[in-house]
């Protein structure tokens, strides 16, 4: 894997085999808005309601907000020049660590495209933020995005409640 140091705009922040991963941006708009109304995904989210296109707005306002804080956050995942996802890696003052979340378009569930993500990820994370922890939350029903993290080399922790819905905890040490 490659990881690309951001010169300049929109130059992507880490290339997979497959995947383009850039930071997010104002013109994703339409992106965030489609993903997120679809029910199969969000389904997998603390709030299983499919998003309407100001919820769409506001979720990708708070990463684009993230990147300007913090200098890291939300990529758009881009897979032969077309988007195909959403994934990154966020402050959440509750949990030590770095979380990671992945959002992908459902056709291209089981192609080990989250896998790749979650590799470079994590690599990103230790190599380019110098992180000694990052976490997912996954739902327990959630079997599938439950593998691709163990197969990563996490280990499951402490189960919580998130916006009233049961997550499970899953870390990987990086130091």
């Amino acid at each position: 894997m490659t990881i690309a140091v951001r010169t300049t705009e929109p130059e992507p922040i880490f290339r997979t085999a497959r995947l383009t991963c850039r930071p997010v941006e104002a013109s994703d708009a339409a992106f965030y808005a489609d993903l997120f109304a679809r029910q199969e995904l969000v389904e997998h989210r603390p709030d299983p309601t499919p998003f309407d296109t100001a919820r769409s707005a506001t979720s990708l306002g708070r990463d684009l907000a993230h990147w300007q804080r913090h200098g890291f956050g939300r990529w758009a995942l881009l897979h032969a020049g077309r988007p195909v996802g959403l994934g990154g890696l966020s402050l959440k003052f509750q949990y030590r660590g770095l979380n990671l979340s992945y959002h992908l378009l459902p056709d291209l569930w089981g192609q080990g495209l989250a896998s790749e993500f979650v590799r470079g990820a994590v690599d990103y994370a230790g190599l380019a933020l110098k992180a000694d922890e990052v976490y997912g939350l996954v739902r327990p029903s959630n079997t599938a995005s439950i593998r691709v993290l163990e197969k990563a080399g996490f280990a499951r922790g402490a189960d919580h409640m998130v916006g009233g819905a049961p997550m499970s905890e899953l870390r990987l040490k990086l130091r």
